[in-house]
Formats: C-alpha cells, sequence, structure tokens
C-alpha cells in the first residue's frame, strides 16, 4: 500500500504543479494580452474543464499524504510537510481564484460592463503563490519517496 499511495502523491503532485505550471507560463500569459472581451469569452472555456478536475486532484493528492505521513517513519515530515503545502494549494484556490474565477464567469459574452474592474493581476498573484506551494509539494514528495 506505501507503494502505491507513493506512486500516487508523486504523480498527482506533479500534475497539480505542471498544470499551474502551465497555466502561469502560457495561459495566463495569453490572457493576460487579450483585450476585456476575448478574455472573458476565453477564461471561461478554458476554466470548463479545470473546475471539476483540479479539486479532486489536489484533496487525493492531500488525503494520500496525509495516510502515509501517519504509516511512513522515514518519509513522514516530507508526507506531512506536502499534505500542508497542498491543502494552502486548495484553500488559495477555494478563497482567492476561484471566487474571481466566478465573477468572470458570470459576465456576458464579449460585453464588459462600465466600471469593470480587471481581476487579471490579482489572479495571477494568487495563481503564483498557488503554483510556488505546488512545486513545494511535489519536491517534498519526491523527497520522501527517496527517503521513505
Amino acid at each position: 500500500m506505501v507503494e502505491v499511495l507513493s506512486v500516487a502523491v508523486v504523480v498527482g503532485s506533479g500534475v497539480v504543479a505542471g498544470v499551474l505550471f502551465a497555466v502561469a507560463l502560457s495561459v495566463f500569459p495569453a490572457l493576460q494580452a487579450m483585450p476585456a472581451d476575448r478574455y472573458v469569452y476565453t477564461h471561461k472555456l478554458v476554466g470548463r474543464h479545470w473546475d471539476p478536475t483540479m479539486p479532486v486532484l489536489v484533496l487525493s493528492s492531500t488525503a494520500a499524504d496525509v495516510v502515509l505521513a501517519a504509516v511512513s517513519a522515514a518519509g513522514r515530515p516530507w508526507f506531512g510537510a506536502a499534505a500542508v503545502l497542498l491543502a494552502a494549494v486548495s484553500v488559495v484556490s477555494h478563497f482567492c481564484n476561484v471566487p474571481i474565477n466566478r465573477r468572470v464567469k458570470s459576465l456576458p459574452d464579449w460585453t464588459i460592463p462600465a466600471g469593470w474592474r480587471d481581476p487579471r493581476p490579482l489572479w495571477r498573484r494568487w495563481h503564483l503563490l498557488r503554483t510556488a506551494l505546488a512545486a513545494l509539494a511535489a519536491l517534498a514528495n519526491a523527497v520522501g519517496v527517496i527517503t521513505g
């Protein structure tokens, strides 16, 4: 069981970190370069499949890390740290990025209301934080597997 969970946390946290890194490196800069109306339309399209998938992946990886922290002697601090880091990814996502996403998705396509405040700079800051947390979680999991 430990071996299976070890593979699961490395793959899970690696995918989370990789997806968030790809968004930071490529997707978001493209969204940032768009006029507001195109940004809103594209943001809605891009988020359709991420929104239901990423929370499941983050939370299942977190749960697996908690189990590994409980049963692994040598890797315990690393798996515990990874669980905390992934939980932080979830918190930042849920309380910072997701509310912004919901506001953007509530806008009509191709029409930006008067007085609209562009959420992209704030969204980017929160996204970079969760990307760094996810990368550290993946690193902690890799070290946990090596030491455990």
